[in-house]
């Protein structure tokens, strides 16, 4: 079985940087592609930021230049690092395994066939 653990979330100030980790444990890292989402209040879930069949990471443009997704294979752990952060950028973070690597918009697939994390809520504070 799957897991995936959320930790790092929690409460900045505008222009501040934090750093979220999702653990991953219980499958092949080749069978899934990872990727990270996040969810506004009232709002749809949607793609941060997620890594392709072809191993390249794919950005939201809300968040290019911003922030990064490392994935350390000797930890079995994705990061989400993020800089400069704005008001706009609090939602409920989560972290995704998508078993069929459809990036930034693969949410319907990862309900049906991948798997997500409970969720980390990141606030900016203006």
């Amino acid at each position: 079985q799957v897991q995936l653990v959320e930790s790092g979330g929690g409460s900045v100030q505008s222009g501040g940087s934090l750093r979220l980790s999702c653990a991953a444990s219980g499958y092949t890292s080749s069978s899934y592609c990872m990727a990270w989402f996040r969810q506004f209040a009232g709002k749809e879930r949607e793609g941060v930021a997620a890594f392709g069949s072809d191993g390249i990471i794919r950005y939201a443009e809300s968040v290019k230049g911003r922030f990064t997704i490392p994935l350390d294979n000797t930890k079995n752990t994705l990061y989400l690092l993020m800089n400069n952060l704005k008001p706009e950028d609090t939602a409920m973070y989560y972290c995704a395994a998508d078993r069929l690597c459809l990036g930034l918009g693969g949410v319907a697939s990862i309900y049906k066939s991948g798997f997500w994390g409970q969720g980390t809520q990141v606030t900016v504070a203006s």
